[in-house]
């Protein structure tokens, strides 16, 4: 296996949508709406991992592009639970890429508290070789469901995935936490979304001025 040769197209596809999803940002700000998008990463699994996960899941080599959806991953960052929605409507009326599969994990949220939701897409890259149509996975999320993820990926990590039963009570916890973050946010987020507004026309008095 090449690896290069075989991840150039991902990489490919993850610049390519992580520029096309900050679009959605740009384009709410300039019709002075309130943008659901706060900000957008994305990255390509490591080898390690690619080949961890094949064999955990029995995929073989030359399946790798068919039946592993994540090697292309972007994360969409939202600040409030509402917005989640708004980016999956935008995603399901898009015409440059095709929905294959939608797990929804904000409404069913995962026993160990895990929360996101992930949205499969069939994406096309242009190559030399020709056109490639990749999976690629969008997991759209808020800033407290995207703190408490990142946290346990780093316990996983450390652990080998067998997090101490004390540490996944604790991690629960701190998920039941998160989640009454987020409702608090969706209370106030009239009166967040005004003094955001407010903040944004006064830098742009100022920079004007300067």
């Amino acid at each position: 296996m090449n690896w290069e040769e075989f991840l150039a197209p991902y990489k490919q596809a993850v610049n390519e949508l992580k520029v096309k999803l900050k679009g959605i940002r740009d384009q709410f700000e300039k019709a002075d709406d309130h943008t659901p998008v706060e900000f957008v990463t994305g990255r390509v699994k490591p080898i390690p991992s690619i080949m961890d996960k094949a064999k955990r899941k029995d995929i073989p080599t030359n399946k790798l592009q068919e039946e592993m959806h994540d090697i292309a991953g972007l994360r969409v960052m939202c600040q409030f639970v509402e917005d989640i929605n708004r980016v999956i409507q935008h995603l399901r009326n898009r015409k440059d890429f095709e929905i294959v599969e939608e797990r929804d994990y904000v409404t069913n949220q995962k026993e160990s508290g895990y929360r996101s939701y992930h949205v499969v897409v069939r994406y096309p890259v242009q190559t030399i070789h020709g056109e490639q149509m990749l999976l690629v996975e969008i997991q759209i999320r808020t800033l407290a469901m995207n703190f408490w993820a990142t946290i346990e990926h780093s316990l996983n990590y450390k652990y080998n995935k067998k997090i101490p039963s004390n540490i996944q009570r604790r991690l629960q916890r701190a998920a039941e936490a998160a989640s009454r973050l987020d409702d608090e946010m969706s209370e106030i987020r009239g009166e967040i979304k005004e003094a955001q507004k407010v903040f944004m026309q006064k830098k742009e008095k100022e920079e004007k001025e300067n």
